[in-house]
């Protein structure tokens, strides 16, 4: 996932402050291309600036476009957000972790073996969200799931939730792991049930039923490599504690 093909776009949005908490959501997930369809001289940049306070640079950075069509054509997808469905709505809406997947694809997902592409997300006006019009200029449609009694975001908050699951996709490798095969499981289990057998916590006839009851435990807990580590150390000098203080006593 390369975050620096990702282009927010908001379309002739209302609220200078908006923009301005816009540009700081945007900071906080490592995202800086802006692009605004509407006048910027339409917009207050002092406004703007206190909202984003660090980020206003992503403002002062900003391209300014007469349409959706026009501020996507360097992009293989224009991802238009809604929390309205419909005929004219494309149909099926992606959640936004459906959606930082298939733009992990198309930017690049290991930002290695791939050069990728400039996705865009469009965020409609603060009061309006995106028309059916505006909708159709984009190619796919994104959805946040919300309360039916109160479902309309505050527009920097949208972006917000965009952007950060488009962030923690860049970050898998750093915010998750990868769980133990059960082949690599059996390793930990094998030294846990090695070390409580040094120490006769149980009959070696009841070692088959101590390692199916580990390997349940351990393989629904899908643990990391440093847990199984941690585990077998804990064992590893337990057995070697009680060896040592039952030495000492003879």
């Amino acid at each position: 996932m390369d975050l620096n093909k990702v282009y927010i776009i908001l379309d002739h949005p209302d609220e200078c402050r908006n923009i301005g908490a816009a540009c700081r959501a945007m900071a906080n997930n490592d995202i800086t291309h802006l692009r605004i369809v509407g006048n910027k001289d339409d917009y207050d940049i002092e406004k703007i600036h206190v909202l984003a306070i660090h980020a206003a640079y992503i403002y002062d950075n900003a391209e300014f476009y007469n349409s959706i069509t026009d501020a996507t054509k360097d992009c293989a997808i224009a991802a238009g957000t809604t929390r309205r469905r419909g005929q004219n709505r494309k149909g099926k809406l992606l959640l936004p972790e459906e959606f930082a997947e298939t733009a992990g694809k198309i930017t690049g997902a290991d930002n290695i073996t791939s050069d990728g592409t400039n996705i865009a997300v469009v965020f409609g006006n603060e009061r309006t969200g995106l028309t059916d019009d505006q909708l159709k200029e984009c190619t796919i449609g994104v959805t946040i799931p919300s309360s039916s009694d109160f479902g309309s975001l505050n527009l920097s908050h949208a972006v917000q939730i965009i952007c950060y699951h488009l962030f923690r996709k860049k970050n898998d490798f750093l915010t998750g792991y990868t769980p133990l095969t059960l082949e690599r499981l059996d390793k930990t289990i094998s030294s846990i049930t090695d070390n409580l057998q040094k120490i006769g916590f149980f009959k070696v006839a009841g070692r088959p039923d101590m390692e199916a009851f580990w390997r349940s435990l351990l393989s629904r807990s899908a643990i990391s490599e440093g847990e199984a580590q941690y585990l077998e150390k804990i064992f590893s000098k337990a057995a070697g504690l009680i060896k040592k203080n039952s030495c000492a006593e003879k």
